[in-house]
C-alpha cells in the first residue's frame, strides 16, 4: 500500500524525537525500508510523483486529431459526443463506441489550452441594508404530502444577502399576490426595510414592454407592472432588476434556494415523515425551521437592520378585486377560469376578491361566495347545489353540459351514474341521476353517498327511489307519558288551618 503525506509527516516527527529510523517507521504505519527511503529523499509522496509522459496504448484519435482541432476551432460548441458520432457513421470499422471517454478527454484538454477565453464571474461585496432578493423555487421535490395527497408547490424565498437572513412562504405560481405575501411577510417580520428589492423578471414583477414603451425609449427589455410599483412605493423600497437571462445576477438567493431545500431535506429526515395535515401546519414547519437558522445569524443581521429604515405603514391587503358579471349559465370567469354562483346572482355584477388560495365573490358589501382559487387556465369549479335545481328541470341539458365532469361530487356519484346508463335508456338513467344529486342538495351529501353505495354493493339499481327511502329519516314515535294525579288535599288541609293554630305551629 502507497504511503500517504500524512504518515510521512508523522514519520518525520516521531524520527526528529527519537532518530531512530525502525521505531519512527512502526509508530508511522510503514516498513524500516520505506521509512528509510522517505528520510532519505526528505519529501513527501505526493512530491516524488513525476508526471507521466507516456502512454499505456496507442491514441486511436492521433490520426483524425488535427481534423477535429479544426473543427472545434470553427466551431468551440461542438461537443466531444458529436464528434464522435461523426466519426462512427463515416468509419465504423475504425473505432468502437466505448472509445468515446478517451476522445471526451481529449477535447477537454484542447478546450483548457487551446480554447477560446471563458466568461469570468466578479465576486460582489454586499453593503449591509442595500438590498433584498426574492426569488420562487420549486419545493415539489421535497415530497411533501397534505393529508396524504401529493403537495406541488413551490416556495416565494427573501433574502438579505449581506446577513443572508432568509424568510418563505408557501404557493402555487409566480403571481403578484404570491410575490406580494411573500415580501410583506419577511419585511413586516423585520420591521425594517433595505433601501432597494432585486427580483428576476417573474411575471409578478415585470412584463414585456410595449410597443409605446419601446418608442418612449424604454432602455430594459422588460418593465415593471404598475401593482408592483405600487407595492414598492408603499413599503419604501426601490425597484431593481436583473438583465434578462442573466441569473447569476441574483445569485445570492438563487444560491440560498438549494440550501434552504437541503436543510428542509434533513429536517425531514429527521421528522421522520413528508406528510402535514395542513398546508398551514407544513408553513409553520418550515418557518420555525428557518428562524433557527437565522438565529444562528444574529450578529450580522442586527448589523443590517442598523442600516435599514424603520418600516412606518400599514401591511396592504393581499387580494386583487375585480368587477364581473353573472352569466345566464350562472357562472363567472375570473383569470380564465370559471366558477358558478348561486343563481339568483345571474345576469347581476359582483365583485371579486382574488387570494392565493381563494376567491370570495361580494354583491354589494354582502359575501355570497368563498372558494378554492383554480390554478392554470380553462378549468371549471361548478358547485350542483347552484345549477340542479334548473337542470331537474331540463334534464335534457345535463347529456352535453359543457361542465358536466363537475356534476359528480364524489367516484361513488360516478359509479352510479354509469351503473344506470347500463340499465337505462340515456335520458332515463340522466333523470334519475339528476333526482338523486338534487336529493344531496336537499338534504346531505354524505347521507346520499352511503346510500347510492349500499345500492351499488347490493347490486341493486340506484334508482332515485330507493336512494330516497334509505335517505328519508325516520318518524320518531311519540311516547306514552303516564300524567300522575295530583292530589290537593294537603292544600285544603292548609288552608282550614285558623291564625291561631298556624302560630302555635311556626312558634
Amino acid at each position: 500500500m502507497r504511503c500517504t503525506d500524512a504518515q510521512v509527516r508523522k514519520l518525520m516527527q516521531e524520527y526528529s524525537k527519537s532518530g531512530k529510523v525502525e521505531q519512527a517507521g512502526l509508530r508511522a504505519g510503514m516498513s524500516r525500508k520505506t521509512a528509510a527511503k522517505y528520510i532519505r529523499e526528505g519529501k513527501l509522496p505526493s512530491d516524488l510523483i513525476q508526471p507521466r509522459s507516456w502512454r499505456t496504448r496507442a491514441d486511436p484519435f492521433d490520426e483524425v486529431w488535427p481534423e477535429l482541432a479544426e473543427r472545434l476551432a470553427e466551431a468551440p460548441g461542438l461537443e466531444a459526443k458529436t464528434l464522435f458520432d461523426d466519426l462512427l457513421e463515416r468509419d465504423p470499422d475504425r473505432f468502437t463506441p466505448g472509445q468515446l471517454r478517451t476522445l471526451q478527454r481529449r477535447v477537454k484538454q484542447w478546450r483548457a489550452q487551446e480554447g477560446p477565453d471563458k466568461r469570468v464571474f466578479f465576486a460582489q461585496q454586499h453593503r449591509p441594508g442595500e438590498a433584498a432578493q426574492t426569488d420562487f423555487t420549486w419545493a415539489t421535490e421535497l415530497g411533501i404530502t397534505i393529508g396524504g395527497e401529493a403537495f406541488p408547490h413551490m416556495l416565494c424565498h427573501f433574502v438579505l444577502p449581506c446577513s443572508n437572513w432568509e424568510w418563505a412562504t408557501v404557493c402555487h405560481s409566480e403571481s403578484f399576490l404570491s410575490l406580494k405575501h411573500g415580501v410583506q411577510e419577511a419585511v413586516f417580520r423585520l420591521g425594517r426595510v433595505p433601501t432597494n428589492h432585486q427580483t428576476d423578471h417573474s411575471t409578478g414583477a415585470t412584463h414585456n414592454l410595449s410597443k409605446a414603451e419601446k418608442e418612449a425609449g424604454a432602455r430594459r427589455e422588460r418593465g415593471f407592472n404598475e401593482d408592483y410599483l405600487a407595492l414598492m412605493d408603499h413599503l419604501c423600497m426601490k425597484p431593481r432588476t436583473i438583465q434578462v437571462g442573466e441569473k447569476e445576477q441574483n445569485g445570492d438567493v438563487e444560491s440560498l434556494n438549494g440550501s434552504m431545500k437541503r436543510r428542509l431535506e434533513q429536517h425531514l429526515l429527521l421528522r421522520g415523515s413528508r406528510d402535514f395535515e395542513s398546508v398551514a401546519q407544513y408553513e409553520r414547519w418550515m418557518q420555525g425551521i428557518l428562524s433557527k437558522a437565522n438565529a444562528q445569524r444574529s450578529k450580522k443581521v442586527a448589523e443590517e437592520l442598523e442600516e435599514m429604515k424603520v418600516l412606518r405603514v400599514e401591511r396592504l391587503a393581499e387580494y386583487q378585486e375585480i368587477q364581473v358579471k353573472v352569466t345566464s349559465w350562472g357562472t363567472i370567469r375570473v383569470k380564465r377560469n370559471a366558477y358558478s354562483v348561486p343563481s339568483r346572482l345571474m345576469r347581476e355584477r359582483v365583485r371579486v376578491r382574488i387570494f392565493e388560495e381563494r376567491i370570495e365573490v361580494y354583491h354589494g358589501n354582502v359575501l355570497q361566495l368563498s372558494c378554492e382559487r383554480l390554478r392554470g387556465e380553462g378549468g371549471s369549479l361548478v358547485n350542483y347545489r347552484h345549477i340542479i335545481w334548473s337542470l331537474v328541470q331540463k334534464p335534457g341539458a345535463f347529456e352535453r353540459y359543457r361542465y358536466r365532469e363537475d356534476l359528480f361530487p364524489s367516484l361513488t356519484f360516478r359509479k352510479s351514474h354509469d351503473a344506470l346508463h347500463e340499465a337505462l335508456p340515456t335520458r332515463k338513467a340522466d333523470v334519475e341521476y339528476l333526482r338523486s344529486l338534487h336529493l344531496a342538495a336537499k338534504t346531505m351529501e354524505s347521507k346520499v353517498e352511503v346510500a347510492l353505495e349500499l345500492l351499488l354493493a347490493e347490486g341493486q339499481l340506484p334508482l332515485a327511489d330507493r336512494v330516497k327511502e334509505l335517505v328519508a329519516p325516520e318518524e320518531p314515535e311519540i311516547p306514552e307519558i303516564a300524567i300522575p294525579r295530583v292530589d290537593l288535599e294537603g292544600y285544603d288541609a292548609l288552608l282550614s288551618v285558623d291564625a291561631a293554630e298556624l302560630e302555635e305551629v311556626l312558634s
